[in-house]
């Protein structure tokens, strides 16, 4: 569409949730997906990645202000940005080309996210659906939560090719407690009506930890892909077994059976460990024993693992002591509320 640059005016901004990954981590990368079908549980929760986008005079301005990167350039139908902003040029470029017909943009874009990339909460995509949200918002486009999604998937997979699944897209996209199928090509979000005394629990008896450790997924997610193509049996069988939990931690969940879930918890860290080996390491073991042997009755680290964050399943009544031992390691104890809400834009007046 052709695009009056003169009668865009004003500033929007846009916020999307970042996401616990609770079961099923793994399964909704290819080619796994595409030839097995993967499921995954997650729920986001209070913590967001925001992006504001306004008119700029003079060229395209990427800023991201929570790790003090700052690009500036002309604004072309394509822009080369550098200093870590590699992921707002590939939004711009894709906004531009699929919307605008390569029409340029004059904008300023800046951005910053309460959690570190490599953090384990799917920081980055949910950076990328912030920003298209933001766009959506600014343009007007007529894109829904599917749409979004998947855009954000195709600008981060597909444009940058930047390794990883597709949960994050879609958690940041709708929000809320989600079980999600992948398959080729198709991706099924089914939104659980999870009771509120059950979410209360949940919330009380969870403890995340930061380890202070932010990690490359990448390389990760590289060894897990290799190990799918090469046949190999042992991280095979594994993803197999996670996305068998993720099915059992659902109905655990929506039943409100913690026994079950700490069971199901228990069981999804041990397969996920065998999907890649630099899944956990010695100072993820010491932390997990450490919390297991102050109270926590279960627990796995969130994300693709290597460090970033991890979340423990807690008795209430014991929640303070495993905080102190936690608090004895070089990371950062942290709360987590869940959220319904997935990306939201508003203009600011």
């Amino acid at each position: 569409m052709y695009l009056n640059i003169a009668k865009l005016s004003g500033k929007v901004r846009a916020r999307a949730p970042l996401r616990l990954g609770l079961a099923g981590g793994g399964t909704d990368v290819s080619p796994y997906s595409d030839e097995f079908g993967g499921c995954v549980l997650n729920a986001t929760i209070d913590k967001y990645a925001y992006a504001t986008l306004s008119h700029c005079k003079d060229g395209v301005e990427f800023i991201a202000a929570d790790i003090g990167a700052e690009w500036k350039g002309e604004a072309t139908a394509s822009v080369q940005a550098t200093s870590g902003l590699g992921l707002h040029a590939g939004v711009y470029n894709r906004i531009v080309s699929d919307f605008l017909d390569g029409q340029p943009l004059p904008i300023s874009l800046v951005t910053h996210s309460e959690a570190p990339p490599g953090s384990g909460l799917g920081s980055s995509s949910t950076m990328v659906v912030a920003m298209v949200q933001a766009f959506v918002e600014y343009l007007a486009l007529p894109l829904g939560e599917y749409d979004i999604a998947k855009l954000a998937y195709e600008i981060e997979r597909v444009d940058l090719k930047l390794a990883g699944g597709k949960q994050d897209q879609y958690a940041a996209a709708f929000g809320g407690f989600n079980f999600m199928e992948f398959y080729n090509d198709r991706v099924i979000v089914n939104p659980l009506r999870v009771k509120a005394n059950h979410l209360a629990e949940l919330e009380s008896s969870l403890v995340l930890f930061y380890t202070g450790v932010s990690r490359e997924s990448a390389n990760i997610i590289k060894e897990q892909t290799n190990n799918v193509v090469d046949r190999n049996n042992d991280a095979l069988n594994a993803l197999h077994d996670v996305k068998a939990e993720a099915q059992k931690m659902k109905e655990a969940i929506l039943q409100g059976n913690f026994e079950n879930l700490a069971q199901s918890l228990r069981s999804s860290w041990e397969a996920k460990k065998k999907m890649a080996s630099s899944i956990s390491n010695s100072s993820i073991e010491t932390i997990y024993n450490a919390a297991i042997n102050a109270g926590a009755v279960a627990g796995k680290v969130s994300g693709a693992g290597g460090g970033g964050f991890m979340m423990f399943l807690v008795d209430p009544a014991k929640r303070p002591n495993v905080i102190r031992t936690l608090e004895t390691f070089n990371g950062q104890v942290m709360t987590a509320v869940f959220v319904e809400h997935g990306a939201h834009s508003w203009r600011v007046i």
